[in-house]
């Protein structure tokens, strides 16, 4: 692990080298943040993250929100997950759905895609294959708007727990 404070002295390149992953194939977001340091904590690191993913261009954010995968989709069935998105979705068991389950996603994946343009975003930590195929569901009820910033806040959320597996509190 390395302290916010070490990662504050970092040249940038270093800086978002360390932070390789944190957000999915985008490391503008730490390109961006690093302007903002120093960071007292792991806090203040993320807040200056997530800063940087909300004042982006709503194109940017789609592309950010774009570079992540399908739950259970193709990419994990080719085996071309990131390391950190293969440990999410086999810590959730999207690695072991059955044959219904593993259909219902491959449904909900294109009734989703095909309703917001974009990928189903959800930090699956804490959730089983269950829980996660109702969220599917129940927020394909959601407007294009809302869903977009629902996208963000999950892609946060992400981050915040990828942050903590690299990243001490000070």
């Amino acid at each position: 692990m390395i302290s916010a404070h070490a990662l504050s002295q970092l040249p940038q390149q270093e800086f978002v080298a360390a932070l390789e992953g944190i957000f999915e194939h985008s490391p503008w977001v730490a390109e961006r943040a690093w302007q903002r340091a120093p960071f007292a904590n792991r806090a203040a690191l993320l807040a200056a993250l997530a800063e940087s993913m909300y004042s982006a261009s709503q194109a940017e954010q789609l592309q950010l929100i774009c570079a992540h995968p399908e739950l259970a989709g193709k990419a994990a069935v080719r085996g071309e997950l990131t390391a950190e998105s293969s440990r999410e979705q086999s810590g959730a068991r999207l690695d072991a759905c059955s044959p219904e389950e593993f259909a219902r996603l491959q449904t909900l994946n294109a009734d989703y895609r095909s309703k917001f343009g974009f990928p189903f975003i959800l930090a699956v930590r804490g959730y089983d294959r269950a829980q996660i195929i109702e969220r599917f569901a129940e927020r394909l009820g959601n407007t294009p708007a809302d869903e977009f910033q629902e996208a963000l806040r999950q892609i946060e959320r992400i981050a915040a727990l990828r942050l903590a597996e690299r990243v001490s509190e000070s």
